[in-house]
């Protein structure tokens, strides 16, 4: 019995160029796998550490408003738009926390994956547009340097996890695809992936 390799060479135009290179759908599948599992992780650590930062007496204690008020630069140039969001931080706060928990959670089972990574990139845009100490002309400076920081890189994964449609490996995302409610109606399917 032969085997078909599992590997397929991907067209493409970027930037008005053709590309087309080799790829192993093997070991794309685990990388897309790991990678979810990986920011799974980021932001279930992320959001339980928040939740369970007073302890298990005061579940809630974790608040922005610490780093809204005293983190942000001056030079930022959406500096006023975080003063508001200041001024909110009990609705911030559980959109912050259970955003990150539920981000996290539908990742690692691989359910509206494609939702989750739109959710995910959303925050990580807003955290990186936090660490920004100054604007256009300053080169949009961040704490370890220009431009890019953990929470742009991120966001740039995230983007790949929804593109992709990692939900289709080992998640939870295949099989609801497969569902009379999403072959009904296939505009669903740029939630799930």
């Amino acid at each position: 019995m032969s085997r078909e390799p599992a590997e397929r060479t991907l067209r493409s135009e970027l930037l008005g160029r053709p590309v087309a290179f080799n790829y192993s759908e093997t070991w794309l599948g685990y990388s897309m796998l790991a990678l979810r599992v990986v920011m799974a992780w980021v932001f279930l650590q992320a959001g339980l550490a928040k939740l369970f930062e007073g302890g298990l007496s005061d579940p809630l204690a974790w608040s922005s408003a610490g780093f809204l008020n005293n983190a942000i630069a001056e030079a930022n140039p959406l500096y006023g738009v975080f003063q508001f969001f200041a001024n909110y931080t009990a609705i911030i706060d559980p959109m912050v926390v259970f955003g990150q928990i539920l981000i996290g959670l539908a990742l690692l089972f691989g359910i509206f994956v494609r939702f989750a990574a739109l959710m995910g990139a959303i925050q990580m845009t807003f955290f990186w547009t936090a660490a920004w100490q100054g604007g256009l002309m300053a080169g949009f400076p961040v704490a370890h340097g220009y431009f890019v920081d953990s929470s742009f890189v991120y966001l740039l994964l995230l983007f790949g996890l929804g593109a992709w449609g990692a939900g289709r490996i080992l998640g939870i995302d295949a099989a609801l695809e497969e569902t009379a409610i999403v072959r009904n109606n296939p505009s669903l399917r740029y939630l799930l992936g």
